[in-house]
């Protein structure tokens, strides 16, 4: 057992659990040897579930949490409080070395708190960002931060552009990524307070590729594979990309199928237009990272479906695997001389 990932999903959080996160479970476990899986949450609800399925059932284990943590609840009242629930539960196994990582499609503001006060942030790193991929047109750059620290130093956004580009380079493999921070204009005089003073230290940064601003237009082009934000504006972008995204599927679609004539041509470019649009569906690239931690936390979307946990537990596997909580750690250290 020493030698698989052992990731811990969250089997009552989201909008679709038990269902969707324990058919995800499931579904990593048949396509990777190399997984174990921890479900957490109520027992006879998680097994009435895995009735449906046949699995390695060697490679898995319920671990029992009677509480829930709805997304309403105010976090930090809730972690303190509902110490049996599923997400705690997931948390404190990462900080005990039980498990190596945690996936959740729960209370977002529940996940970022217990990430931070039970999973405990890195010595050294100021603010744990979130961080998810979003597709361009050149693949994917990755948003940071897109919801975790809305009140960010230059000192955050520093660090955020540093980790950022060891998650793009050791995870994604790409050399010297580009690193750009959200602007409302390209020259470097432009700005608010917090962008004004956080560019001369990015652009100093020596191990860091900077590129300058970034406008919101330019980021689906995949001008920058980093791009840097304070989570107020990052959770915006992201927001405004999925929905965006969202209807023109849906009127592309819609138009495909309105005529006679549409529907033959639909049926000619289908299998393009399939691959093309699949690139734009948030569910393929997993769940968003909380960076910085001591152990792997994965945020997927409320609204999650087996897919998306699938994918968000290959990517923690990948995580483990290329050592990125180290990595962070050797950068910190080397910054600190």
């Amino acid at each position: 057992m020493s030698e698989l990932v052992r990731v811990v999903v969250d089997a009552m959080g989201g909008d679709y659990a038990p269902e969707e996160p324990v058919k995800g479970a499931v579904e990593a476990l048949r396509e990777n040897q190399s997984i174990f899986i921890y479900l957490a949450g109520k027992e006879d609800v998680i097994r009435r579930e895995l009735k449906k399925y046949t699995y390695p059932e060697d490679r898995l284990k319920i671990v029992p949490a009677s509480q829930v943590i709805e997304t309403g609840e105010p976090p930090a009242a809730a972690i303190q409080k509902k110490k049996d629930s599923s997400l705690v539960a997931g948390l404190q196994m990462v900080r005990k070395g039980e498990a190596d990582a945690f996936v959740s499609s729960g209370s977002t503001g529940a996940v970022l708190v217990g990430g931070q006060v039970i999973v405990r942030k890195i010595p050294g790193v100021e603010r744990a960002p979130l961080a998810p991929l979003i597709p361009t047109e050149r693949g994917v750059s990755l948003l940071i931060d897109c919801g975790a620290n809305v009140d960010a130093r230059p000192s955050h956004l520093l660090q955020f552009a540093a980790m950022g580009s060891i998650y793009m380079e050791y995870i994604l493999g790409v050399k010297k990524p580009r690193v750009a921070i959200v602007n409302i204009g390209a020259e470097e005089e432009k700005g608010n307070a917090l962008v004004k003073e956080t560019f001369p230290l990015l652009k100093e940064c020596r191990d860091i590729h900077f590129v300058g601003n970034i406008e919101a237009r330019d980021i689906p082009k995949g001008k920058a594979d980093v791009i840097v934000t304070e989570a107020f504006v990052g959770n915006v972008i992201l927001k405004l990309y999925e929905g965006v995204a969202s209807v023109l599927i849906h009127e592309v679609k819609k138009g495909m199928l309105s005529t006679l004539r549409s529907k033959i041509g639909a049926l000619l470019v289908k299998p393009a237009l399939k691959e093309t649009l699949k690139s734009f569906d948030a569910s393929e690239y997993g769940g968003a990272p909380l960076l910085g931690l001591r152990g792997l936390v994965v945020k997927t979307h409320g609204s999650a479906k087996a897919i998306e946990i699938r994918h968000s537990i290959h990517q923690c596997v990948q995580f483990q695997k290329q050592e990125l909580n180290q990595k962070i750690q050797q950068y910190l250290r080397l910054s600190d001389r």
